[in-house]
């Protein structure tokens, strides 16, 4: 055979390799693009390829780089300094924070800000950093991160440890809920405060409810304290806590059935930088509530408290759950109990309003009438935050990303907040940070944050006294 029938034999069967490859699938295109870069997966890997002993000293060794780069984030976007306002306190004594804390641009006032179009904002990349989404303390890892005060009275009632090896808490206690916050109850108003200042735990909780709770609310609340395994706190050798655990309780993020700002990632998104920070939100006034989770929609408390249970708390991965230790609860009595608890927890007495959620003018001063008259008015506030406890009990997508460009932040996308719930507003100065993943630290931030984004274009006072407004719901 001449050379050259034998190069034009041989591209022929090139040509029909290639052609065969491409009808089979294109495995052999797909195989090269896999080996060129890796495929995205909705999964997590279940079998350990490496050693605990060599992942914990790994992170530990990262530890320090990344919570660094976490708290610069935080400085760069923050004024994080102790400035609480004069004669405010949360529950008891802990004192609220006062001021716009989010940075504003060099050379950027918020009076212009207010007068520029979304584009304009946009283009000049003037949209305040804080405004953003904020991102876990570490992104690509993620997983749940309780404050200090909550980790050492766990283990000092416990003997069990909520410590993270690669992870410190980010965001500084003083923006934070009052620890231990007060409990009270629908069922016994006049008891007031039934925690008597403790926080509770499986090692106190019969002594405190015995006698107030029925016998279904005292095992719920058993059964909202016991923990279970979960992501980062478990027996396997994937966990992130330096001694095998026996978990986390509900009530550890919800302590004594507020918040204690504790946040994770939620589950119903991938990949991994597409996942949106959640801080732990506050359970007082659940009976009120007809949505759960800021964006599943979930209908029921009880929907929420089995889904997390059987999907690795927040994961949405009931392949990890099942290797880790998942809990299945009984969904007509154990879930049920525990609803039935979650639900007699009230709101904080708040006794310049009347039964319509509307101020007593004998009791409210002048800044606080007209805060109230900006709330149902210009400031656009009732249009969602309605009725007594201030929730239409429904989702609004604010379209907040009409401000900036998408773009990557510590290892999280800036995108699309989406749909959230709306957040009832009764208590809410006992209950910071704010917004459903804590981006925002004082109220003031809050009024800012939605006056750009609604294009309300209050005043300064007007800002100032509804401020004033919703520190007395």
């Amino acid at each position: 055979m001449s050379n050259r029938k034998q190069l034009r034999k041989t591209a022929g069967l090139m040509g029909v390799g290639i052609v065969g490859a491409c009808l089979l699938g294109g495995k052999i295109v797909l195989a090269a693009a896999q080996d060129a870069q890796t495929v995205k997966n909705s999964y997590l890997p279940v079998d350990d390829k490496e050693s605990f002993a060599t992942v914990h000293d790994r992170m530990v060794a990262a530890k320090t780089g990344i919570m660094k780069r976490q708290m610069d984030l935080l400085e760069e976007r923050y004024d994080l300094s102790d400035r609480p306002a004069s004669g405010v306190v949360m529950d008891r004594a802990k004192p609220v924070q006062q001021g716009v804390r989010v940075k504003l641009p060099p050379g950027v006032t918020w009076a212009e800000l207010s007068r520029e179009t979304p584009d304009q904002i946009r283009e000049k990349s003037s949209f305040p950093q804080g405004f953003l989404p904020l991102p876990h303390a570490n992104h690509p890892e993620g997983g749940m991160v309780f404050p200090k005060s909550e980790i050492d009275e766990v283990k000092k009632q416990e003997d069990r440890d909520l410590t993270r090896f690669d992870l410190d808490f980010d965001i500084p206690e003083r923006f934070l809920a009052e620890f231990p916050a007060a409990i009270y109850l629908t069922t016994r108003p006049d008891l007031g405060d039934v925690s008597h200042g403790k926080l509770v735990t499986i090692d106190n909780y019969y002594e405190l409810f015995s006698g107030i709770l029925n016998p279904k609310q005292l095992e719920g609340l058993r059964l909202l304290l016991t923990p279970f395994p979960q992501q980062q706190f478990n027996e396997t050798a994937d966990r992130r806590s330096d001694k095998p655990s026996r978990g986390v309780a509900c009530l550890d993020c919800h302590q004594n059935g507020n918040t204690n700002g504790a946040f994770h990632l939620v589950g119903d998104i991938r990949p991994q930088d597409f996942r949106h920070r959640i801080e732990t939100t506050s359970l007082r006034g659940v009976n009120i509530q007809r949505l759960f989770g800021s964006q599943r929609a979930l209908k029921t408390v009880e929907d929420f408290t089995e889904f997390e249970q059987r999907a690795a708390y927040f994961d949405g991965d009931p392949v990890i759950a099942t290797k880790k230790g998942v809990n299945v609860l009984e969904r007509g009595s154990q879930v049920h109990f525990m609803s039935e608890f979650e639900e007699i927890l009230d709101f904080p007495p708040a006794p310049k309003l009347g039964w319509d959620g509307k101020l007593d003018p004998a009791k409210a001063t002048a800044a606080e009438m007209h805060g109230q008259e900006i709330f149902f008015g210009k400031g656009r506030c009732s249009e969602c935050h309605s009725g007594p406890y201030f929730t239409d009990n429904t989702m609004h997508d604010l379209h907040a990303e009409r401000f900036y460009n998408q773009h990557l932040v510590n290892g999280m996308m800036m995108a699309h907040d989406g749909p959230i719930k709306t957040f009832p507003l009764r208590g809410i100065k006992d209950t910071p940070p704010y917004l459903h993943d804590g981006r925002l630290l004082t109220l003031d931030d809050t009024v800012e944050y939605f006056n750009l984004v609604l294009g309300t274009k209050l005043t300064d006072q007007e800002k100032k006294d509804l401020v004033v407004f919703m520190r007395a719901l």
